[in-house]
């Protein structure tokens, strides 16, 4: 049996048949539904609970931010990967604040979302840094800042240098050599920094901070 339920959401139904032939290749893989709006989308949750949704932004009715931002507070076990042709700090930031773990171009190869598929599943997503970098940028250029770094619960110094390491688009194998620490070690600090600021996974980590002021891009 296949061990990550998909709900495919995008209003171009062409675009779903196509999203559905990609992933559902993988014999992980099943796609349970497809919605082609948010109202859609969050009646398909409520009634299928798949593991991962692969949500597109802009859509009739109710958007994909929206529906993320709904999605995730009723149901945040639920994982949501963005899959859009939009990648301007207009709609990248909102949709990963909302609570998508992931945020992939339709353009991507067909390896790649299925691989963003895996990675939002296992919790183990992260920003690629031309997405981070956005991030960073849309902060320092006077967005509101939805949190302080004072309101944070504070990060130790080996915690402080995993999440720099994060900032800059490092995998969890490449933290670990640069630390010289174990893997497992750079694991267990990332799941310490979600417990402290009460996050999901490490594209929230990057949100909060990058809210909070405490990373830079060099």
């Amino acid at each position: 049996m296949p061990d990550i339920r998909v709900l495919i959401v995008d209003d171009d139904p062409l675009v779903r048949t196509a999203l559905a032939h990609f992933v559902a290749r993988d014999p992980d893989i099943q796609v349970i539904g497809q919605a082609e709006d948010g109202n859609e989308a969050i009646a398909a949750v409520e009634q299928h609970r798949p593991d991962v949704v692969m949500m597109d932004v802009q859509m009739p009715e109710m958007d994909g931010i929206e529906a993320t931002r709904a999605i995730s507070r009723r149901w945040p076990e639920v994982r949501i990967l963005a899959v859009t042709t939009l990648d301007g700090s207009d709609t990248v930031l909102p949709m990963l604040s909302a609570g998508a773990s992931g945020y992939l171009l339709k353009d991507s190869s067909a390896e790649s979302i299925v691989a963003g598929v895996r990675a939002v599943h296992d919790g183990a997503s992260s920003l690629s840094p031309k997405i981070a970098s956005m991030l960073i940028r849309h902060v320092r250029d006077g967005e509101s800042q939805t949190s302080n770094a004072a309101e944070l619960e504070p990060l130790t110094d080996r915690e402080a240098e995993v999440l720099q390491r994060l900032a800059q688009g490092m995998s969890n194998a490449e933290i670990a050599r640069a630390l010289v620490v174990s893997e497992g070690t750079v694991k267990a600090h990332l799941g310490r920094i979600m417990s402290k600021w009460h996050v999901r996974d490490r594209v929230q980590i990057l949100v909060t901070a990058a809210h909070a002021g405490l990373v830079d891009f060099r």
